[in-house]
């Protein structure tokens, strides 16, 4: 016998518990990275790279299109967390970097002079170090030469700052941080570097045989009888790289992922770029988002009368489009209003329709009934049975059922048919008539002014008899 068939179980889909999200990761930072315009496949490579080194606390699958504005993403940015909107753009000059603070600003423009992309920079290094997991955790921000009183420099070093999370430095665990942040500020030119890192640890105090079988995969010793040969031997290997050095000494308080770091042990920082490499110089600071008042502008200076002039134009056309605003307002309540009455009209109409509907029904049932009573009174009294349509509806009613406009209408057709009735039986007559009577006779009855006594029916053959008598 062939087996039988197992019959497959239905899989019930479990309900989904309400996952909220911790409230350390809601207080941390969250930035949106999007390009605007057309800006060529270099800058679009280059805005994805920006989304690696923003990672995790980004929306690195984000597909924006040309029809989402700015509104658009700051809408969105209280309910999921978004504190930054970082934007690629490029006009005939350059491409630019504008920074936005969400959702009440203000905004830094940077003129981007140089760039370089993470594939460029990876595919120059002789050791390439990029694996998926370091990017679960966010980078740590470190900024060199920023101090000053400059406006400009405390809004670049509280922008930069503000787009990372804080680290307690007491409660930190050395193995979330695996990248590292560098921008440096060139006082001579006013220009910023922006260069992005992975963090390792190696050991230091042993040889470089030692380290490589610590530190590496086990090489390859099938030419060496002993592994005496290979640590002895080491000059065998290249010895091209520095020696470590001793400012970059560190003794680890904690255990890190790697071979030979451990807690206590002495370890090198070593740093291995992954790109993007950015020179840029800031252009321009504003308030709000992208549009709003000038703070800070590298080329252009205004004076006060100008800055006056200039709030004032942006104060009526704050008022302006409040006032727009509010008519637009009014203008919907009013539509909803009105769409409210017809509503409530259109209801009320279909609750008469069906309270008419039922009466109908109940009256037809009445009438039912009244015939079955009609039709057994008949039986009882006459002994016989009652001819078919004798106590129906139709036959008890003699008025019409049309009413309203239908009623006039057929009033008026009946009316003219009795008209073209009548028009048809006097030309049937006149020719019988014109058969019949001479045309002597037909003058004499018309100059006496007699007329026949059946109208049509008796015809001028009747009006010549009574003309002979005559």
């Amino acid at each position: 016998m062939p087996p039988k068939k197992q019959k497959h179980k239905k899989r019930k889909n479990k309900p989904k518990k309400n996952w909220e999200e911790p409230e350390e990761i809601k207080r941390a930072p969250h930035s949106i990275v999007i390009f605007r315009g057309n800006v060529g496949k270099y800058i679009e490579t280059l805005m994805k790279d920006f989304r690696r080194v923003m990672e995790p606390n980004t929306a690195s699958s984000l597909k924006a299109t040309e029809k989402n504005s700015i509104k658009d993403f700051v809408s969105i940015a209280g309910p999921l967390h978004v504190t930054h909107l970082v934007m690629f753009s490029r006009s005939e000059l350059s491409p630019f970097l504008r920074i936005c603070r969400l959702p009440h600003g203000p905004t830094l423009t940077f003129k981007i002079l140089e760039y370089s992309l993470s594939k460029d920079i990876v595919s120059i290094q002789k050791r390439q170090n990029t694996y998926d997991k370091q990017y679960l955790t966010h980078p740590l921000v470190v900024l060199n030469n920023f101090a000053g009183e400059e406006l400009k420099l405390k809004l670049m070093t509280s922008m930069f700052q503000n787009m990372f999370p804080s680290i307690n430095v007491a409660k930190v665990k050395l193995n979330t941080i695996r990248r590292c942040v560098l921008l440096h500020y060139y006082p001579e030119d006013g220009s910023v570097e922006f260069r992005h890192y992975s963090i390792k640890a190696v050991p230091v105090g042993v040889s470089k045989a030692v380290k490589k079988l610590v530190s590496s995969k086990v090489p390859n010793l099938g030419k060496l009888s002993d592994i005496s040969e290979f640590i002895e031997k080491s000059g065998q290997y290249s010895e091209s790289e520095a020696e470590d050095d001793p400012a970059s000494n560190v003794t680890l308080p904690q255990n890190l992922a790697g071979r030979g770091s451990k807690a206590g042990a002495k370890s090198a920082v070593r740093m291995i770029e992954l790109g993007p490499r950015i020179r840029m110089e800031l252009i321009k600071i504003e308030e709000g988002i992208v549009d709003g008042e000038v703070l800070y502008h590298q080329f252009i200076q205004k004076t006060e009368e100008e800055k006056k002039i200039i709030r004032q134009r942006r104060e009526t056309r704050r008022k302006n489009d409040e006032k727009v605003r509010k008519i637009q307002e009014a203008q919907r309540k009013k539509k909803e209003e009105v769409k409210e009455q017809h509503r409530e009209k259109s209801m009320e109409g279909m609750k008469r329709k069906q309270d008419k509907e039922a009466l109908g029904k109940f009256a037809e049932n009445e009438e039912e009934a009244a015939e079955d009573d009609d039709a057994e009174y008949y039986r009882s009294e006459v002994g016989q049975e009652p001819e078919k349509d004798l106590f129906t509806a139709r036959a008890r009613s003699t008025k019409s059922s049309l009413s309203g406009p239908a009623a006039k209408r057929a009033k008026i057709e009946k009316k003219k048919m009795l008209e073209r009735n009548s028009k048809g039986n006097g030309r049937k007559t006149g020719s019988r008539g014109k058969a019949n009577d001479s045309g002597d006779s037909r003058q004499k009855n018309f100059k006496s002014g007699r007329t026949p006594k059946s109208g049509g029916k008796l015809g001028f053959k009747g009006a010549s008899k009574i003309q002979r008598k005559r």
